[in-house]
């Protein structure tokens, strides 16, 4: 892929990344366990356990935001470095928001077909928290049809140079 595909596509990631950031940490700063009871009761592990998953996924996002803005400052532009930048944010992002690491939520392939979210709960959960991810989940599953060619270019770079 040339220089300029490459640095479009970060420019496009390092947008989705700042408005993804942005939903999270409005929803994250005033969200707690309490307020989740108060909106709907449900089981407390389930409710912080999403919240935990939340904040990794916000901290991960942060991260690649701070990656994508290095990356592009440089005044040459480093293609091999935006290449791995946007590996890192498919599997650390992308990949953690449809199969988060404790399963709080699961993504229904199915779903693609018939035009609804595709993210499901294993339990009902307050109504924020479904917003939330439904406001998430296209960006993300756009990111994601973007850099699926970068997992298996990249993957296939690694191998040849070993």
């Amino acid at each position: 892929m040339g220089n300029t595909m490459v640095k479009t596509q970060l420019e496009d990631v390092k947008v989705f990344l700042q408005e993804s950031v942005s939903k999270l940490e409005t929803y994250l700063n005033e969200a707690t366990y309490s307020k989740l009871q108060d909106e709907k009761s449900g089981d407390e592990t389930y409710y912080k356990s999403i919240l935990s998953n939340l904040r990794r996924l916000l901290v991960n996002c942060e991260d690649g935001l701070e990656t994508c803005k290095i990356v592009l400052k440089n005044e040459e532009f480093p293609k091999g470095a935006a290449e791995k930048t946007l590996y890192k944010i498919y599997h650390q992002c992308v990949e953690e928001f449809f199969s988060p690491k404790n399963d709080q939520w699961y993504e229904d392939s199915r779903a693609a077909y018939t035009g609804k979210n595709s993210i499901k709960f294993h339990s009902e959960v307050p109504e924020s928290i479904s917003n939330l991810v439904k406001g998430l989940e296209s960006g993300f599953q756009q990111v994601r049809e973007d850099l699926e060619y970068y997992e298996t270019d990249y993957r296939t770079k690694m191998m040849q140079s070993k």
